[in-house]
């Protein structure tokens, strides 16, 4: 029997196919495909953590059109098995080390099937309301668990709001801060509008602005150095704030991140938040990574100050043990957010929505369906509790601590910047003998780990990915995987020193070559010149 049974053609007639959602069919399948995933989880790190397979592989193995009849699960996962899994990059693998983690959970995985099994569109209230009520409840009790201010709690007149990603949740803040300034002074002004950020946040402001309508002029990325570790300085941002009020252009947003894409830097936002109030600029802090660190009491002091911010958000898809996607917003005034993304038709019109007591989260997002997400939060929430959550992420921060001290104890290698959570930005140093030149051989040691890097990501046994970060080419180290042990952080070390100690070996050949070489022509040149001066000699 097929996956949903086949259907037969009798006296030209199409036969009445199967039910598609069969509970004892479900019930089969369903075994199989946990099953199946239970055993991926278990071999997971037995295969290449970053694909081997070149582009349009999957098109050469697949047929070129869809099968006129059914086929059987057992035929479909083994194709997966031979042609999908190969091209997987495995994120939940624990020897994945690469961009940030999408940590997954036995609790999270669950809720995604609650979820999907309902496979409810919880638009408004009417819709589903326990899909509704959940989410406020969630997010109450999330916020509590970091300590945000009541303003951001349902119970104190703000809210939270489940997105799929931080460009979503950036996007809708983005959209009720342009309504909320052009209401006052004009929508004709739209061009006068300007947003800021540093240069190290992640781009999902700009293609966020851009899609607001900001100029794509307007949009400012404030440099950042390394003496401040790279976080935004205040005094740059007042600095930008006053030049373009002086042009008679009307600042707009400001986006503070802790824990950047590139280093995990965190800017100063209490002080920022007071720049921005004297210009009464919306305040966004985007903690995408590092925001689920801060439900331990010991990193919570890198979101001080958010009191003063307009809109925080965290993906607990990344940290958070839940699955993709679970971007997790809050705003002080959802007001703003409702004025600018509410629609109200007369088929969505109801008698819950009108009473004024419920809360209608289309409104707080672009698209009009949504998932039901809090399920599968509540259930992690609830399934491990506050205390284990906070112990996972501290092991993971002991894991990279370890990481950092082997970096550290190996002359060869340098911590490129501070490590405030559970990533590593180190580099191989350049050859002694290369950091004479006029750029301090950067050039060099940019170019021996990018070689480094793509050398130890073909090994297969470990993955790991880089950044640029004033001008330094890093390679980022960023514990996260559910499946990570110590174990795995020793073994990733391991790869780091063979392949660095093959690529120095084999610079120091090159080097010794080329100085042959130099040496070589010296000699050729003094000899050529020594003849030179007989043969003159000679003639006079």
């Amino acid at each position: 029997m097929g996956s949903l049974g086949d259907i037969t053609l009798e006296n030209n007639n199409v036969m009445c196919p199967p039910n598609p959602l069969d509970p004892e069919e479900f019930r089969r399948q369903g075994h199989m495909m946990v099953d199946f995933i239970a055993d991926y989880y278990h071999d997971v790190d037995k295969y290449p953590v970053l694909s081997q397979v070149s582009p349009g592989y999957l098109r050469d193995r697949l047929p070129d059109s869809a099968p006129n009849h059914a086929e059987p699960i057992e035929a479909i996962l083994q194709d997966v098995r031979n042609h999908i899994v190969p091209g997987i990059t495995h994120w939940q693998s624990p020897n994945y080390f690469a961009y940030f983690p999408s940590s997954g959970s036995v609790a999270g995985f669950l809720g995604e099937m609650l979820s999907v099994g309902f496979n409810v569109v919880g638009f408004n209230w009417m819709s589903s309301p326990a899909a509704t009520e959940l989410e406020t409840i969630v997010m109450d009790w999330l916020g509590k668990m970091l300590n945000l201010p009541k303003p951001f709690l349902f119970s104190g007149g703000g809210g939270g709001v489940l997105q799929g990603t931080t460009c979503e949740g950036i996007l809708c803040t983005v959209t009720a801060a342009r309504d909320k300034v052009l209401n006052k002074i004009g929508r004709d002004r739209i061009g006068d509008l300007v947003v800021y950020c540093s240069d190290q946040t992640h781009c999902a402001l700009k293609k966020a602005a851009q899609i607001a309508g900001i100029h794509p002029d307007n949009i400012r990325a404030l440099p950042t150095h390394q003496r401040d570790a790279f976080g935004l300085c205040p005094e740059t941002l007042g600095a930008a704030l006053a030049a373009d009020v002086s042009e008679g252009l009307v600042p707009l947003y400001l986006c503070s991140t802790v824990g950047t894409t590139s280093s995990t830097a965190v800017d100063p936002l209490r002080a920022l938040c007071e720049v921005a109030a004297e210009y009464d600029v919306w305040v966004h802090v985007d903690a995408a990574y590092a925001g689920s660190a801060c439900i331990c009491p010991e990193f919570r002091h890198f979101i001080d100050g958010v009191e003063s911010a307009s809109s925080f958000s965290f993906n607990a898809h990344k940290w958070f043990f839940t699955t993709l996607d679970c971007c997790c917003l809050w705003v002080k005034e959802p007001q703003h957010l409702v004025n600018a993304l509410s629609t109200n038709p007369e088929y969505l019109r109801n008698k819950a929505t009108e009473s004024k007591k419920v809360v209608d989260f289309k409104d707080w997002q672009i698209a009009l369906s949504r998932r039901f997400r809090a399920l599968k939060l509540w259930m992690v929430l609830r399934s491990y509790g506050v205390a284990n959550l906070r112990n996972f992420i501290r092991s993971h921060v002991n894991m990279a601590e370890l990481f950092e001290g082997f970096v550290a104890k190996d002359e060869r290698f340098e911590v490129v910047v501070p490590r405030n959570f559970a990533m590593v930005c180190f580099r191989l140093l350049p050859p002694l003998g290369s950091r004479s030149t006029r750029d301090g051989g950067l050039e060099t040691a940019n170019a021996i780990n990018k070689r480094l890097l793509d050398a130890v990501n073909a090994t297969g046994k470990i993955y790991m990915t880089h950044a640029v970060v004033g001008g330094v080419y890093i390679i980022r180290f960023a514990v996260g995987a559910s499946l990570t042990e110590e174990r795995h952080v020793r073994s990733a070390w391991s790869v780091v020193q063979e392949q660095a100690e093959a690529l120095l070996a084999e610079f120091e050949v090159q080097a010794a070559l080329q100085e042959k070489a130099e040496t070589g022509l010296t000699e050729f040149n003094l000899h050529a010149s020594m003849q030179e001066q007989a043969g003159q000699a000679v003639h006079a």
